[in-house]
């Protein structure tokens, strides 16, 4: 009888209170997971924002100390002698004009690739400044690249924008409302939809309506 109250007790489950234990360390558990998620994606955004002003910044700096427009800047012998960091920096037609057209955003051509390599030449924006072709762009939070044209985009917006692709919809509402309207097509920003590992260069078919979470865009912000 002693035994088989002992094999009793033995087989007997969590009590009520056990399993309440365990189900707030689940809780807890899934809400930091979350938690853990939802920051990360808030530090992708505000790097984003970063990125893209601080390219601005790099622009407008360089103008002023050397007068000319970065990707533009030549010949070879006026970069050349500006000391060893330019020694494999290709020069621009030094015409006075910044020109990448929207399908040589992603793919370094154009004066794409000559912009990141001045840049990172006179120090404004790290990365070796010998990085050619697709390698002179930089990659954005999400693993896309960053790049820049001076094309006419959807809306005429003018002058010129610097471009992330591979921009996941929640983040696109996010970063388009603290730079912008909150709309993919007017204002400052613009966006055209993507796809998710493909670095779409943008074009001239902007949004019509409002951003869906469920997509992919590339962006381009006037600067």
């Amino acid at each position: 009888m002693k035994r088989s109250m002992k094999s009793m007790k033995k087989q007997q489950g969590f009590t009520l209170i056990e399993i309440a234990i365990v189900l707030v360390i689940i809780g807890l558990l899934v809400g930091g997971v979350l938690q853990g998620q939802e920051l990360i994606a808030n530090s992708r955004v505000k790097q984003a924002v970063k990125d893209m002003n601080g390219s601005a910044a790099a622009l407008f700096a360089y103008q002023d100390r050397y007068g000319r427009l970065p990707g533009d800047d030549g010949p070879a012998a006026t970069l050349a002698a500006r000391g060893s960091a330019w020694a494999a920096v290709s020069a621009g037609d030094a015409d006075g004009r910044l020109e990448i057209a929207t399908n040589q955003v992603f793919n370094g051509a154009g004066e794409a690739q000559e912009f990141w390599q001045h840049l990172r030449a006179a120090g404004f924006i790290s990365g070796n400044p010998a990085d050619a072709g697709v390698l002179a762009l930089p990659t954005n939070p999400w693993g896309g690249l960053m790049g820049v044209t001076t094309s006419n985009m959807g809306g005429n917006l003018t002058g010129t924008k610097v471009c992330l692709s591979q921009v996941p919809g929640s983040a696109a509402i996010s970063i388009d409302g603290e730079l912008d309207d909150g709309l993919g097509a007017t204002g400052r920003l613009r966006a055209t939809l993507g796809g998710g590992g493909v670095n779409t260069n943008p074009n001239n078919a902007v949004l019509a309506a409002l951003y869906s979470e469920d997509n992919v865009y590339t962006i381009c912000y006037r600067i």
